[in-house]
């Protein structure tokens, strides 16, 4: 039997074991200058937070800083200005992946939806996300989901559409699995408080259960990452190191086993620390002042 190292690769990642940080940060530029398939785009700068107006300059700005490394952008609100960055993506040649934001207050699931729609009718959006994480914050009951999706299913027949949730959602609901056309699952080992070392092991086991729960259906990674800061979750420690690693073994994966992956994120955001502690603030690849971490 023959050693084969793109086995080994598939398998466990890349031997990242006692690499000085310079030689990571290296491989990390290898891999951005190559390009990634996605990016999760984070529009709001130092002070702003999500309910604040962004303003196009600050859209095309940060779109214009990510657009050499990426083919794809996603988006995650259609109103406030969000709307701008489908618009400005697609002039500056990128794909998009544009999601209607929903949660407890109709008024403004009523607006994002018609957004995401107006914006889909204008040749803006690749693939229409119906929401994010709603059953997983129980924000609206699986029916009142499933009546938004049908909604945009019957106004945009020519738009592949989904909805983005944990991965296992799409196992334990299936009625929205088989409402999809595309299955957008988020994958998160350190949510989960895995060590590193099993990250890729286990997200490849989040992807595939995935892909089991879809039959069939093309499952695309929508949010993965590593916080570079902040305090570890059980055996999940943000660090550069492991912030680097994380984005390394990712991308070498996705490209090997050709799966679409949007990676979480593009910039640190101050205001995500309310939500997620202080590891919300460092989840870019650029950092809160548009500078590239490493």
């Amino acid at each position: 039997m023959s050693f084969n190292a793109d086995k080994v690769m598939a398998l466990a990642g890349k031997n990242l074991q006692g690499l000085p940080y310079q030689q990571l940060a290296e491989s990390l530029n290898e891999l951005l200058q190559e390009g990634m398939h996605g990016i999760c785009f984070s529009p709001y700068v130092e002070g702003q937070q999500p309910g604040d107006t962004l303003t196009e300059e600050q859209v095309r700005r940060r779109l214009e800083i990510i657009r050499p490394y990426t083919n794809w952008v996603r988006s995650f609100s259609c109103t406030d200005g969000n709307e701008l960055i489908p618009i400005i993506a697609k002039e500056l040649g990128m794909k998009t992946l544009v999601g209607a934001w929903l949660g407890k207050d109709d008024e403004i699931n009523q607006k994002e939806i018609e957004g995401l729609i107006k914006l889909a009718k204008e040749g803006h959006v690749d693939i229409a996300a119906v929401g994010n994480e709603v059953m997983y914050r129980k924000d609206l009951t699986e029916d009142q989901l499933l009546e938004f999706i049908d909604r945009v299913k019957k106004e945009l027949p020519k738009t592949p559409i989904g909805y983005v949730d944990a991965y296992y959602e799409f196992e334990n609901k299936p009625r929205i699995t088989d409402a999809c056309d595309v299955i957008l699952a988020n994958c998160y080992p350190y949510w989960e408080g895995c060590a590193l070392d099993y990250s890729l092991l286990y997200i490849k086991d989040m992807y595939h259960r995935a892909v089991r729960a879809g039959k069939g259906k093309k499952v695309i990674i929508t949010e993965t990452g590593w916080p570079s800061q902040g305090t570890p979750l059980y055996g999940a420690v943000p660090s550069d190191e492991n912030f680097m690693k994380y984005f390394i073994n990712i991308q070498s994966w996705s490209k090997l086993e050709s799966v679409d992956v949007f990676y979480f994120s593009s910039f640190d955001e101050s205001w995500k620390v309310g939500a997620e502690g202080d590891v919300g603030a460092y989840w870019g690849i650029w950092d809160k002042d548009e500078k590239l971490k490493y």
